[in-house]
């Protein structure tokens, strides 16, 4: 078994170099905006500074600390974003590739609980069973999120595809 201690310097930067893109990703999908996810990231990361004595079994046990971090940082914004001034729909800025830019954008119209988990499925490839210890959620739970999740992803991208039809067929 491997333990990681980031304690270094060097270890510290291994660290922020290899999970920041993922940490903004997800910061990211959660809140909407670069700037708020970029300040989640810098709090993530300062956290895991701040843990200087924490062990990690392994680098999977980094990165699911790390995602952990981030989803209840993204909580807490969001209760710190209910205080600031809003941003329309249309005003949001979507960091990917044009090819997934669509399904990332049905996947931010989704209910938070089922976009985090389709979310970590599908883009940071987690099985259940990790998201479920990621979120501190039941199996179960999160399979029946994914299910309903799927559905509803599905339902909203067919709706969207007949009103397409109808206006301009």
């Amino acid at each position: 078994m491997i333990i990681l201690y980031i304690k270094t310097e060097e270890a510290y930067t291994w660290a922020v170099e290899k999970f920041s893109d993922m940490v903004f990703r997800i910061a990211y999908q959660q809140l909407f905006h670069t700037h708020d996810a970029q300040d989640v990231v810098q709090d993530v990361f300062l956290k895991l500074l701040g843990h200087k004595d924490k062990c990690f079994q392994d680098e999977e046990h980094l990165k699911a600390w790390l995602i952990r971090v981030t989803v209840n940082q993204c909580l807490d914004c969001k209760k710190a974003l209910v205080r600031r001034i809003t941003v329309p729909v249309e005003r949001l800025e979507y960091p990917s590739d044009p090819a997934n830019q669509e399904l990332l954008e049905e996947l931010y119209e989704l209910p938070p609980d089922y976009r985090i988990v389709l979310y970590l499925y599908y883009y940071e490839q987690y099985t259940i069973k990790e998201i479920a210890q990621i979120l501190g959620k039941k199996q179960n739970t999160v399979n029946s999120r994914l299910t309903r999740g799927r559905k509803r992803l599905k339902k909203q991208m067919e709706e969207k595809n007949e009103r397409f039809i109808q206006t301009y067929i």
